[in-house]
């Protein structure tokens, strides 16, 4: 009876080795990794994904007050409006280009004035050319304005924008939390605050582990509704989030620093590119562990947001207050260059998270916000338990399919790449990791070995 049992055993240990040398990958190479640290595969590390979010009750009963309260004709049209404005908003033209292009076009009619060879004073052509340079610089050339609220634009912008604001920039904070969960800040650091939804957002991570939050915003009615939010639109109410302070000016000395600094939805408002860079150097100075930047899901807000990574990485001895160097913690798997800065047509990394906007007239149900982030760090992120996995970003929806999962990922060695997931292929974990995750998720891939020693992540290229 013994021998007989010894004899299946090992006709059961042939089997399996068979089964896996018949996929390609050696017995001894097969990785054990517990990626998914005893969680289940619906809420493994890499998911960072909200549901629909919706306002603290406080804030959107708050928001609604204000609203009612307002004088404000046309709201829910002028709310379209400026949303639409503010997604279509372009960049400045800086001044560089401008000349450039000033010099090429200059360039151009004269040469086309030297072929026809007119008889004329040569004082008055040029004259001639420079006031058609100008005409054509100004006609073609994107006219870039600041934005300036008063009472009356500050209701229309919260209308327009709070509940997508909140959403965007609660989606970040929430990965800090997800990725670093003994992360505890006292302090926090709001540049351009406008409403106030970096401070709600973050109440609404780590409630009130923050002792001290400043919030700055250079505009005087866009403060006085903020507070008013945060007050429940009662002037003498006790606001919902204490040790709230508002300021137009960022603090003076140098040395001052948050354990979180924010700008959401800020870059995009400064008029040139030396102004953002000096911005980001400065508010990097006042980071203690981490700086979010926060903007629209458009070409020119992610190009700006990887203007500002490859500053903090490559600038670092402008920082003088803080040895501790940059690190990328979200959404870029890597510090190399941008992938999609490469593709030709040009397409921005972008995120969505819906939401459920202000109830007001015009509105739907849900709606969806589309973004771009960047989260800085000043401490290396956590090795890997095992080297054996990378986190990629998925930066499309996923698509499942019988058997098999569509990913489109950022990977830790900067290129863009498209994973068919399988069950066979990588493994059941994985598969159901794929099926279970969703655009800006990670993604974990295990890197197999075959008999030869090879490496097969089975991964194709964009």
């Amino acid at each position: 009876m013994a021998l007989v049992s010894y004899g299946a055993c090992v006709l059961c240990q042939r089997a399996v080795v068979v089964k896996i040398m018949s996929r390609g990958i050696s017995a001894a190479a097969q990785p054990e990794v517990d990626f998914l640290k005893g969680e289940s595969h619906k809420k493994h590390p890499g998911v960072t994904n909200l549901k629909t979010l919706r306002l603290p009750d406080e804030l959107q009963t708050a928001a609604r007050s204000i609203i009612h309260r307002a004088p404000v004709a046309r709201l829910t049209d002028r709310s379209r409006s400026l949303t639409n404005y503010l997604w279509s908003k372009k960049r400045a033209v800086e001044d560089s280009t401008l000349r450039q292009k000033a010099v090429s076009l200059e360039k151009e009619l004269w040469e086309k004035a030297m072929e026809k060879r007119e008889d004329m004073d040569e004082q008055l052509l040029e004259d001639r050319i420079k006031k058609k340079v100008f005409s054509e610089l100004k006609k073609t050339t994107y006219h870039w304005t600041p934005m300036k609220y008063d009472e009356e634009l500050a209701v229309v912008y919260m209308a327009a924008r709070l509940a997508g604001g909140y959403a965007a920039v609660r989606r970040a904070m929430h990965e800090i939390k997800k990725r670093d969960p003994s992360f505890a800040p006292k302090t926090l650091l709001d540049f351009g605050s406008g409403l106030g939804t970096v401070a709600w957002a973050s109440h609404s991570c780590w409630g009130d582990t923050l002792k001290e939050m400043v919030c700055v915003d250079s505009s005087g009615p866009m403060n006085v509704l903020a507070e008013r939010l945060l007050k429940g639109d009662e002037e003498r109410a006790e606001p919902h989030i204490k040790h709230v302070y508002f300021r137009q000016f960022l603090p003076v000395s140098p040395k001052v620093q948050f354990d979180v600094v924010a700008a959401a939805f800020t870059l995009s408002e400064l008029p040139n590119g030396k102004d953002r860079e000096e911005a980001v150097l400065t508010l990097w100075r006042k980071t203690s562990s981490y700086l979010v930047l926060v903007e629209n899901g458009t070409k020119d807000s992610h190009r700006m947001l990887m203007e500002a990574r490859a500053t903090l990485l490559e600038k670092q001895d402008k920082i003088v207050h803080d040895a501790r160097p940059a690190s990328v913690f979200a959404p870029c798997p890597h510090k190399l260059p941008c992938p999609k800065l490469a593709l030709k047509p040009t397409t921005p990394c972008n995120f969505q998270q819906m939401y459920n906007p202000l109830p007001l007239m015009g509105h739907k149900e849900r709606q969806t916000e589309k973004f771009s982030y960047l989260i800085m760090s000043r401490t290396e992120p956590a090795e890997a338990e095992e080297e054996a996995v990378n986190w990629n970003r998925l930066i499309a929806p996923v698509l499942c399919r019988s058997r098999h999962v569509h990913c489109r990922m950022c990977c830790p060695d900067g290129s863009l790449q498209h994973l068919v997931v399988t069950a066979r292929k990588q493994s059941r974990d994985v598969y159901r990791c794929a099926r279970n995750s969703d655009w800006g998720d990670q993604l974990p891939i295990i890197q197999r070995v075959d008999d030869d020693g090879d490496v097969d992540d089975r991964t194709d290229s964009e």
